[in-house]
């Protein structure tokens, strides 16, 4: 075992992927600061606003020194004390993790490859050394099978090994770099490009063994090119080393996770499938999302992002921010690079109206607030959810739009809500040359947008979108490219509608959740079983839309299963709301150049 005289040493073993048994552990050196070495798994996982338990998946936990095994102890829900000797010079740290779950956000390893997620891999010291050495350089020992080859953001490779495995080491600068960081190792090739001087590395792996099709996926590579391209108009070409795409194909999983120099993004294998448009779009801006998180999130950061505290939550009202913004303008990297086609993002904003017109947790909850309590709702939501909350990536991105084209419009189209970040991140970013000072807070965002063009009496205006519990004006915004939005083809007047949300079960058609404006709100409760409409047996949900269709202001008798007592209940049947979700028009220069790209010719 190599030693690293500052730092530590972190280590981890692959070569039991038929268990999906993970052996890791770590090295410590002295000097000691007392015989009680403390030691705690991380239960944040920087860029997931939820705290999470890694050391659940933990056993065979071990602790030895030069002169055999040491005593220890469970301390806390997450911690636990190795009591060493006085002469003890050395700790090696050893344990089994279950590596079963399958997400972005944990370890994975079986037969085929390993994801390794720093935090769900490597307990750190909470007392016992000086607290210096964890913001020193760690090495980093990877073992694993000698066919598979590693990707990741960490740098200073080395490889040794045999017929049956091999070991890489890598250097990690810190404890924040290391924990912000992924390993991705199987036997796929990494396909390697350089964009602008800048290498980039895409390593995927499907979850079920099948090769993705050779044509989708180098198309994948060009789209992600020219997107690349798009954000380094924006930013400027970024000095920091490679960057790594993690890409893991599924059956039906889908997530994303931004790292400092790298990304897992996890997708339907369908979107990699000839034909398969939808899902493809998907992809693109999975990738610019997570890609664009590089500037806004990990060097752009809430001021109370700057330590990351590893064992509770770190609140912020800013999500609407790093991450309605992050996909606001993720998206128009798509558009704007040519990596989506105009149909593309009309096709995808339509999506998104589709699930905003159907909430009216907006009334009830405002953007800063949602943001806030990320802990407690976004990541902890109920059938009741979008009545009384939001979503800061959703509504967040609808009101950046909004404060875009409102800020365009008072500038003649000179200056956007992309020139804004790129400024915010100019002036309060990690790794920014010109930085005044880092990590921003409310009224950063709001002053520097009062010194943008056309920006200097927008405060109110921001304020309102941010603090007010209300709708933006997304009508409003796409007046000013002379678009309108219209109900879609789909949704013709006299529609019968419920205003429920059915899932199907065993049989039978269940209540999900409430529309806003259901006139089924105090008749019915979630979990409730529609069985029947005036005495005729429900099969399916598109048997009971062929009920009700075309009956809008009728009065019906409904049959319900609550609890497992039958219920009969009158309604009248709604009409189909009607909400815009489709846009109109071909728009006008102002929609050409809002979508238009800013790379050279």
């Amino acid at each position: 075992m190599s030693t690293n005289a500052s730092g530590l040493c972190f280590h981890a073993d692959a070569t039991h992927g038929a268990e999906h048994r993970l052996v890791a552990g770590l090295t410590i050196d002295g000097p000691f600061t007392s015989t009680s070495l403390v030691l705690r798994f991380p239960r944040w996982v920087p860029g997931s606003y939820f705290l999470r338990e890694p050391i659940q998946h933990l056993f065979d936990f071990e602790a030895e020194d030069e002169n055999g095994l040491l005593s220890w102890k469970r301390v806390g829900v997450d911690g636990i004390t190795v009591r060493m000797k006085t002469t003890t010079t050395r700790v090696k740290i050893t344990y089994g993790l279950l590596a079963k779950e399958l997400s972005v956000r944990s370890n994975h390893l079986d037969a085929t490859h390993l994801h390794l997620m720093p935090p769900f891999t490597w307990f750190w010291p909470e007392r016992g050394i000086d607290a210096a050495r964890l913001h020193q350089t760690h090495a980093v020992e990877l073992t694993a099978p000698s066919s598979w080859t590693p990707a990741t953001q960490l740098q200073g490779e080395t490889r040794t090994g045999d017929n049956e495995s091999n070991r890489w080491t890598y250097r990690a600068n810190g404890r924040d770099f290391l924990l912000d960081s992924i390993i991705e190792v199987n036997e796929n090739p990494a396909i390697t490009y350089v964009v602008d001087g800048r290498e980039h590395r895409l390593k995927w792996w499907d979850s079920g063994g099948h090769a993705p099709d050779k044509k989708r996926l180098d198309a994948f590579v060009e789209d992600t090119k020219r997107i690349i391209k798009e954000h380094h108009a924006l930013f400027g070409v970024p000095p920091w080393p490679a960057y790594t795409t993690v890409l893991h194909l599924t059956d039906t999983a889908r997530g994303g996770l931004e790292h400092m120099n790298s990304q897992t993004s996890m997708m339907p294998r369908s979107c990699l499938f000839p034909k398969h448009p939808d899902e493809y779009r998907d992809l693109v801006s999975l990738f610019s999302h997570e890609y664009l998180h590089q500037w806004n999130v990990k060097r752009l950061r809430p001021k109370a992002f700057l330590d990351y505290d590893l064992q509770s939550e770190t609140h912020t009202d800013l999500l609407w921010w790093f991450e309605g913004g992050t996909s606001w303008l993720g998206d128009m990297m798509c558009v704007r690079s040519g990596a989506w086609s105009e149909e593309d993002w009309r096709i995808d904003f339509e999506r998104k109206m589709k699930r905003h017109t159907v909430r009216n947790g907006m009334h009830r909850e405002s953007l800063a607030e949602s943001s806030h309590d990320a802990w407690i709702h976004l990541y902890r939501s109920g059938p009741y959810t979008r009545e009384s909350q939001i979503s800061y990536y959703l509504e967040g991105e609808l009101a950046i739009m909004c404060l875009d084209v409102e800020l365009r419009r008072r500038n003649q189209n000179a200056f956007g809500a992309c020139d804004l970040m790129a400024e915010m991140v100019r002036k309060y970013a990690l790794e920014s040359e010109e930085a005044e000072e880092l990590g921003v807070e409310y009224r950063d965002i709001r002053s520097t947008l009062k010194t943008c063009p056309g920006g200097e009496n927008m405060g109110p205006f921001l304020d309102k979108l941010v603090k007010k519990r209300a709708l933006p004006n997304v009508a409003k915004a796409l007046s000013s490219f002379r678009l309108k939005l219209t109900p879609h083809a789909s949704d013709e007047p006299g529609t019968g509608w419920l205003g429920i949300n059915l899932k199907e079960a065993g049989g039978r058609v269940i209540v999900s959740s409430h529309q806003a404006g259901s006139p089924l709100r105090l008749l019915t409760h979630v979990g409730d079983e529609i069985v029947a409409v005036d005495g005729v047996r429900v099969r399916s949900t598109s048997h009971l839309n062929k009920l009700i269709a075309g009956r809008a202001g009728e009065s019906i008798n409904l049959d319900l299963s609550h609890e497992g007592i039958l219920k009969s209940t009158e309604v009248t049947i709604g009409e189909s709301l009607q909400h815009g979700v489709t846009l109109k028009g071909k728009g006008n220069d102002r929609w050409r150049a809002w979508i238009t790209t800013r790379q050279d010719p």
